[in-house]
């Protein structure tokens, strides 16, 4: 049965909804035009206002009193922590950790965030309280020379040693993950016959689709890790307005909060969840691990070929998992792995 796309208003037409192609063959994100939202909430445009106000035509004396509410206004700004205008430092609330194959992983915090956009499309509907435990996810996604060196394979298309690994299912992601844990000497969480995740292994697994989204949040809000502004993206992912049709090298945009780059953009990346557009109704509050069946697995962060509307923190995508070697999947799909602490 094909599920309609959900009508929304054309603020809130995404080029992109999982629940439009739960029914259809894997598709890449289609290269449509750039949807624009205003950024709003901006303390920057009140202060403009203020300002241009006093220069037409006001007094001195008035002129001196808008001064002293701009004061107050940026007074305000510094002391409440107010971000409608700020991007995330560098440097890190997450530490990082060295692993004994040479990657290096953030530390995310135990805590609780909001899933999911009232906003958006219905696989994205409820918003709902999840909690979190801590566990460490790799900083970059998995590179070409790292997946090479695990598995002496290289599936990509566009072929560079420090662009990420595409072109790659999520059974072979997987496999990678087990191969990866036992190149470290750690317990691999995979059984490669039923594809059941052992989440009490110490090894390597896919992140499931709640801590993908937890740690891309970093702590934000807003529908992008940084805020709303759609128009910043570019300096912190590869998408399509920046990416001149091609994933690039990890690491080259700016990082979210927790030392996490290319979380927006440059290749979508695979979850250990089954993908149901409906889940988020019957989703547990402590750690959910996804529907226990299905037929897609879920990907999430956008790509080189996305849109801005599809790079958010919260939108959803799927695709066959692909069961053998011979399988191929989009060259925008990728991957990076989390272990625990």
């Amino acid at each position: 049965m094909k599920i309609e796309p959900v009508r929304l208003s054309p603020r809130h037409r995404y080029p992109f909804s999982a629940v439009a192609q739960a029914s259809s063959p894997p598709i890449s994100v289609p290269r449509t035009a750039t949807v624009r939202k205003p950024a709003g909430g901006d303390a920057c445009a009140t202060l403009n206002a203020f300002r241009h106000d006093a220069q037409r035509g006001a007094s001195r004396r008035s002129y001196c009193r808008t001064a002293a509410r701009c004061c107050s206004i940026l007074a305000a700004v510094i002391l409440t922590g107010y971000n409608g205008f700020a991007e995330p430092s560098s440097t890190a609330n997450s530490s990082i950790v060295k692993t004994k194959g040479g990657s290096d992983m953030a530390a995310i915090p135990a805590g609780q965030f909001t899933m999911g956009f009232k906003g958006g499309p219905i696989d994205v509907k409820p918003e709902h309280a999840v909690k979190i435990d801590g566990f460490l996810m790799d900083q970059h996604e998995i590179t070409q020379e790292i997946y090479e060196a695990v598995t002496g394979k290289n599936p990509s298309r566009v072929k560079n040693p420090k662009n990420p690994v595409e072109q790659v299912t999520w059974s072979a992601a997987a496999r990678f993950c087990n191969a990866r844990s036992l190149q470290e000497g750690l317990t691999p969480c995979y059984d490669t016959n039923t594809w059941e995740c052992d989440f009490s292994a110490t090894g390597y697994r896919l992140p499931t689709e709640a801590e993908w989204e937890y740690a891309c949040r970093a702590g934000s809000t807003a529908e992008y890790f940084y805020g709303d502004n759609p128009e910043k993206l570019k300096s912190f992912g590869w998408l399509e307005d920046n990416a001149d049709g091609h994933p690039h090298p990890v690491g080259q945009r700016k990082p979210n909060a927790w030392n996490l780059y290319d979380m927006a953009g440059n290749v979508w990346e695979w979850c250990n969840d089954n993908y149901d557009a409906k889940y988020y109704r019957e989703s547990p509050a402590d750690n959910p691990r996804g529907p226990k069946q299905g037929e897609k697995r879920v990907l999430r962060g956008g790509a080189w070929s996305a849109s801005d509307g599809s790079c958010t923190s919260w939108v959803r995508n799927c695709d066959q998992m692909g069961l053998t070697d011979v399988c191929l999947t989009m060259d925008s799909n990728g991957f990076r792995c989390v272990r625990k602490k």
